[in-house]
């Protein structure tokens, strides 16, 4: 599966880790940036990324920073995106089955089982029936 991958400097090191976690899980892994320590803006990597995912260039993405939570914002301003913050395993699982999620948020500054949460979310299908209705009213906004 082609999967984004991105955080500001604060999500770097998380970064590293969970590209090391894709590619062993035999993903093609593309790194979005940012790429060094320096102060860097996470709409610079969550805008591009959510447009490659929402054109269909990737089946899903990656978004880290300090909390996730600006990535997350940052990246749902793109229509065709449903970013999701997760920090367990249950909202990684519930994220993909409820709503289709198609990034996954993490917070790089809290402690978090890390492995198991990309794991879920990857391995973890759309329900669709009663949530696709839902998503329905969702997408008719974006219009």
């Amino acid at each position: 599966m082609n999967i984004a991958i991105g955080s500001d400097h604060r999500g770097l090191a998380l970064k590293k880790q969970v590209s090391d976690i894709l590619t062993g899980m035999g993903h093609d892994v593309r790194d979005f940036g940012a790429y060094g320590a320096e102060s860097f803006d996470y709409p610079d990597v969550a805008i591009p990324l959510a447009q490659a995912v929402a054109g269909d260039e990737f089946k899903c993405g990656v978004l880290i920073c300090g909390t996730g939570i600006g990535m997350s914002i940052s990246a749902n301003k793109v229509n065709g995106i449903r970013a999701a913050l997760c920090s367990d395993v249950f909202a990684a699982k519930r994220a993909r089955q409820h709503n289709d999620a198609n990034i996954l948020c993490l917070g790089a500054e809290r402690e978090q089982p890390v492995r198991e949460i990309v794991e879920a979310f990857l391995n973890t299908e759309f329900e669709g029936g009663r949530h696709q209705r839902r998503l329905n009213k969702i997408r008719n906004i974006e219009m």
